[in-house]
């Protein structure tokens, strides 16, 4: 028989609801946490559990890791066999269960958008603090329109004007999250090297350079400069973003994008790890006036 599981806090449901909601991957990730802790609690095991709901162990795993969108019977079912009864927080789950199966706002981008990047506009929803360090090039969410239509011409040479179009406007509407009231704190270190790359040609990085000093001044945003002269500013040539969560039920999450697919870390000591390379970088980078300062000499 399981054990009766720890009753669940409705508020703190509601709570997590409230802060996770415009982002169902969000949802479905807190959904994941939730059943995978109140399984624990109960002390049952994943393969009961599958048994349970008329699958398998993997199945639970694939739910609790958030791999899958949940089934409300399903859930249902697992709360019932967890011990949870209470009507105001089964009610809770099935709002998230709702919210976790609809798509985002960026699916209708699904022609242009890898499978793997819509995980990240997902998270960077519902991040309280997106820190990046970017190598090559200027972060996507600080990128003006025409520097971005020169990346994609970069990196998709045969693209018909129509694509192009496209994954500009995306880049642009990921951009809202920053004007937000409750906009993340954004924390970015670029390599000198993004600025000394003219990236489609001299007018448009006048213009990118001075969109950075302009967003640099807001108080959410943090721009560093890793300047060539000093050593401590390597971090193995590759870009890194780590995401940090209002939600004690959603981990830390670092994205690691590669050429044609993308990685994200959630294990404790994975984020712990690149969340130092982040702050050796800070540390090492010029301070964000001197940054600044950078930027506007490299206008001329």
């Amino acid at each position: 028989m399981p054990t009766a599981a720890r009753p669940v806090d409705v508020p703190t449901l509601e709570y997590y609801l409230a802060v996770s909601a415009r982002s169902p991957i969000a949802v479905r990730l807190v959904l994941g946490h939730l059943l995978r802790s109140l399984r624990k609690d109960a002390r049952i095991h994943a393969e009961t559990a599958g048994r349970f709901i008329r699958g398998s162990e993997a199945k639970i795993s694939r739910m609790e890791r958030a791999q899958v969108t949940c089934k409300h019977n399903d859930v249902m079912d697992l709360l019932d066999f967890y011990g949870i009864k209470d009507a105001q927080v089964l009610t809770c789950f099935a709002e998230m269960v709702r919210i976790s199966r609809q798509p985002g706002w960026w699916h209708r981008f699904d022609g242009v958008l890898p499978d793997w990047a819509g995980k990240l506009i997902g998270l960077q929803e519902a991040a309280s603090i997106i820190r990046t360090y970017e190598v090559q090039l200027v972060p996507g969410l600080l990128q003006t329109a025409t520097y971005t239509e020169a990346v994609v011409r970069q990196a998709y040479p045969l693209a018909p004007q129509d694509e192009v179009d496209e994954r500009v406007e995306l880049r642009a509407i990921r951009q809202n999250l920053l004007a937000r009231q409750d906009a993340p704190r954004l924390w970015a270190v670029l390599d000198e090297a993004v600025l000394r790359r003219p990236m489609g040609g001299e007018q448009v990085m006048r213009e990118q350079l001075q969109h950075l000093i302009k967003m640099s001044q807001l108080e959410h945003i943090t721009i560093q400069i890793a300047p060539f002269n000093r050593p401590g500013c390597i971090a193995g040539g590759f870009p890194i973003t780590h995401l940090r969560f209002d939600l004690p039920a959603l981990p830390d999450i670092v994205y690691l994008e590669q050429l044609r697919d993308a990685e994200y870390l959630d294990k404790p000591e994975e984020t712990q790890h690149y969340r130092s390379v982040l702050d050796s970088l800070a540390h090492a980078a010029l301070s964000p006036q001197d940054s600044r300062d950078l930027l506007e000499r490299a206008l001329g």
